[in-house]
């Protein structure tokens, strides 16, 4: 039985809307105003929301915001209930990425027949596809090509072969073709007047990169290059716009899986420019750990020097703060490898 998340701050609209979802067959959480509809969601994820916009405490964009952010909650359908009749209103939910929009008063079969086609639309996709598995890239393509009515996309996706520090694109190279991660890693980085590294991403087993040139439709801004020898899908530019613009829910659930990657690359711009060393160097050996799936036992191999590129300083730097980490028993330290001790000491540390 689907269960369906009602927020709406009207007693009278809120409790003869549920009475239809329950006469309908269908689970009915409601909630009052939008901060206690989020905190129902996260309490039990719904299989889809029913949100008026117009409400105290926390409106509807706000509602639909927080979902889109949440990695627990993004990829719910979505749909607005609300008198606002304005089409700038309309567009904006949209906009939002709401899967559809009804206007009150409404049809009780105008309801149930929105509800209808968004949860027939989404039952090909799951909430979240365990890229790293094996075939979970495959199943992800598969389901949304069936969703979309992509017949061709990808049919064969046989692994290219990179060995290790080999360039895959460089900067200012035309962006043709979307990058999967099957084995290895890859690290994506600029390099500056002065020859000094920044590295932007670090990839590994179950990832996409390679995409914002695709969605700007702009040359890289970066280079990629293997980290170890690693195994690639490529997926054609075409057939990634494909899958983008063809169906919206496609494209809604492909964009939330990239824009974790998003939001990471902003948090380290921020820690480069307010946190201190320690705080920088402590963070990024916990964001390895956490990207690898390295449990606390098992060493993370990274270069002191590609460490430095990524927390933005100079290798003596590094390597000095590496020492005094060891020193204080939060790792420990091999000439390739790096053992996270006290993984909880890392985090909470006030440096």
């Amino acid at each position: 039985m689907k269960t369906i998340l009602l927020i709406e701050d009207n007693d009278a609209v809120r409790e003869n809307t549920a009475e239809i979802l329950e006469l309908a067959g269908y689970t009915v959480h409601t909630a009052e105003n939008g901060k206690r509809g989020v905190e129902d969601a996260l309490a039990h994820r719904p299989d889809l929301v029913i949100c008026d916009i117009m409400m105290p405490v926390l409106d509807g964009y706000g509602v639909l915001h927080i979902f889109n952010q949440n990695p627990q909650l993004a990829g719910v359908p979505f749909i607005f209930l609300t008198a606002k009749t304005e089409r700038t209103d309309q567009r904006r939910g949209m906009d939002l990425g709401a899967d559809d929009y009804l206007t009150k008063p409404f049809e009780e079969s105008e309801l149930l027949s929105a509800i209808t086609g968004r949860l027939q639309r989404f039952q090909h996709l799951k909430p979240d596809y365990n890229l790293q598995a094996p075939g979970g890239l495959a199943a992800f393509l598969d389901d949304a090509r069936a969703v979309g009515g992509l017949t061709g996309l990808t049919t064969n996706r046989r692994a290219h072969l990179v060995r290790r520090k080999q360039e895959i694109y460089g900067e200012g190279e035309e962006a043709t073709r979307l990058y999967f991660v099957l084995s290895g890693r890859v690290k994506s980085l600029k390099t500056t007047a002065a020859g000094k590294e920044l590295i932007t991403g670090l990839y590994g087993p179950g990832e996409f990169f390679g995409y914002l040139p695709l969605l700007e439709r702009t040359p890289h801004t970066d280079s990629a290059v293997a980290l170890d020898d690693t195994e690639l899908v490529y997926i054609p530019q075409d057939e990634f716009t494909q899958l983008l613009l063809r169906n919206a829910e496609v494209s809604q659930r492909f964009i939330r899986l990239l824009a974790g990657r998003v939001r990471e690359q902003e948090q380290q711009l921020v820690g480069m420019a307010y946190s201190s060393i320690r705080r920088r160097v402590a963070d990024a050996l916990l964001r390895l750990a956490q990207q690898a799936h390295t449990p606390a036992h098992m060493p993370i191999q990274l270069s002191r020097d590609d460490l430095a590129a990524i927390v933005g300083t100079a290798s003596e730097s590094v390597i000095r703060v590496l020492s005094e980490f060891r020193q204080d028993g939060l790792i420990e330290l091999t000439p390739k490898h790096i053992k996270l001790l006290n993984p909880d000491r890392l985090l909470t540390a006030n440096w």
